[in-house]
């Protein structure tokens, strides 16, 4: 890594923890620059302002979500299996402690601010989560009844983190048992299964 490149990073993770901190009203450049230990002349080389620090890192976020592989329908395996599998990577991932982080930090802004949320939202619905192409296939094949597989993986993801990533995000721990997750699916595959 360049030493650029480097301090851009270092600068990056002094902000999350900043706005971590202090939240977006209350985080100082000139407190992220000690942290990162540079100068404020160098921060402000890199980024203009700390708007331009949040929309880094919100893009970071986003990032991390565009980077999560799309699961292609397997028709030799069992569908309920492979979409559990896919779940449970997609929700590994989103409930890593780095991942939990930035949505606290990028979170508790947009709640702050509804245009920057409007934006945010509106950069998130190009993106298409990990488990739409294997649902989509799945109806292609007609495993699942056809619909629109992006609203259907939404309907799911919904069943989902309402269990396994908001106590996490809330509460910094999991108190759902693992077995739910079957009935999130089991509700999913009722709703679409053949000939409903």
């Amino acid at each position: 890594m360049k030493r650029t490149e480097k301090k851009r990073k270092d600068i990056i993770d002094a902000a999350i923890d900043e706005f971590r901190e202090q939240g977006f009203l209350g985080a100082r450049t000139t407190s992220i620059a000690q942290k990162a230990n540079v100068s404020s002349r160098t921060l402000y080389n890199h980024f203009e302002s700390k708007e331009a620090l949040f929309e880094a890192i919100s893009e970071i976020m986003l990032e991390q979500n565009r980077s999560m592989q799309p699961v292609a329908y397997d028709p030799s395996r069992d569908f309920v299996e492979q979409l559990k599998d896919a779940l449970w990577g997609y929700i590994s991932i989103i409930t890593e402690e780095t991942a939990i982080g930035l949505n606290r930090m990028v979170l508790s802004e947009l709640i702050r601010d509804l245009d920057r949320s409007r934006k945010f939202f509106t950069e998130t619905e190009t993106h298409d989560y990990p488990m739409t192409q294997l649902i989509g296939e799945a109806m292609d094949a007609g495993v699942i009844r056809k619909a629109d597989p992006v609203f259907a993986t939404n309907q799911l993801l919904a069943l989902a983190k309402n269990f396994f990533f908001w106590p996490e995000f809330f509460l910094g721990e999991n108190p759902t048992p693992e077995g739910v997750m079957d009935d999130c699916i089991a509700m999913f595959m009722a709703h679409y299964k053949t000939g409903s």
